[in-house]
């Protein structure tokens, strides 16, 4: 839910949207605002905020807004400030001027988040990979450092090398030799002529098919001490969210949480794990999630507060 080289949940958890609370307006911040970070979506311009979307317009302090709005089938008026802009949902049956008046009162804090994703959108622009030899990228809470050509001859490669996928290069990994300070080094086995994208591309296939692995043995892990059964693991690129789960015991998690630290991303395998017991953000919920994970409120403060580059 929702996060640059390491720079994601207070309650609702950025993992999974806010639930509606009867009688009450609830904002809610979206999921990227607080943990992901990458999102190729552009910034919210400065002076008029203009929602990609906006079908509407309203006056806040003075500063113009163009908001997304929408109606369904929700008993609240809710907000939800993302990459895009402002968004607006309300009950088939509020009025126009209801809403109006709902987003005046939350003007301030509808101010703060926009202002929140310009500036952080400029810091994330800042923040990208530079996919050359050399290159350090985070990685379970370590370093990887990108290489490019074959491993020197005699270094020991890493065992379950990524199996290759069509017209990409074999992806090794090594680690430094006994006593070393420095960190493994990932060699992508393509000319020194290669283009970013090309080893951008090699890197992401050997990443994502090395999270499949962990992923099924943290998620086996989690499963077995909360006396759940995950049924299908599928691998996300959402820039909204860090995982999902249904009630099918379908789980979906990104692959990028393998460059946070190890019990960050247990935190997240026990989060979607828990929603098969329960699905929602209730008491029993996260009391779920404290039996196995219980420094997890310490752990979704680092996922909220750590971004990574742009990808």
């Amino acid at each position: 839910m929702e996060q640059l080289s390491l720079l994601g949940l207070e309650p609702p958890s950025p993992l999974h949207a806010p639930t509606a609370v009867a009688g009450k307006i609830k904002p809610k911040v979206h999921p990227a605002l607080d943990g992901i970070g990458f999102s190729a979506t552009p910034a919210v311009p400065r002076g008029l905020w203009q929602h990609p979307q906006a079908n509407r317009q309203a006056v806040l302090q003075g500063q113009a807004v163009g908001y997304w709005f929408r109606r369904g089938q929700r008993r609240t008026i809710g907000f939800s400030v993302g990459p895009q802009g402002l968004s607006v949902s309300a009950p088939r049956w509020t009025t126009l001027a209801a809403v109006d008046a709902a987003l005046q009162t939350k003007a301030g804090w509808v101010l703060r988040k926009l202002a929140q994703v310009e500036q952080r959108h400029a810091v994330l622009k800042d923040a990208r990979v530079d996919w050359v030899d050399g290159t350090e990228l985070a990685w379970l809470g370590s370093t990887l450092t990108l290489r490019l050509g074959q491993p020197p001859e005699g270094t020991v490669v890493a065992p379950a090398a990524t199996p290759r996928r069509r017209g990409q290069p074999p992806v090794s990994r090594v680690a430094p030799d006994p006593g070393s300070t420095g960190a493994d080094s990932l060699w992508v086995a393509l000319p020194a002529t290669a283009t970013p994208a090309q080893l951008r591309d090699a890197v992401q296939a050997w990443m994502m098919h090395t999270a499949h692995a962990h992923f099924v043995h943290r998620l086996d892990h989690f499963a077995l001490l909360l006396g759940v059964r995950w049924t299908l693991l599928k691998l996300s690129s959402a820039n909204t969210r860090w995982g999902s789960a249904k009630a099918d015991g379908s789980i979906r998690l990104h692959w990028r949480l393998m460059q946070f630290a190890p019990d960050v991303l247990d935190y997240v395998v026990a989060h979607e794990l828990a929603h098969l017991r329960h699905m929602d953000h209730s008491d029993r919920f996260w009391a779920t999630v404290a039996s196995v994970v219980p420094d997890y409120a310490a752990l979704r403060a680092r996922l909220k507060g750590e971004r990574l580059p742009s990808w």
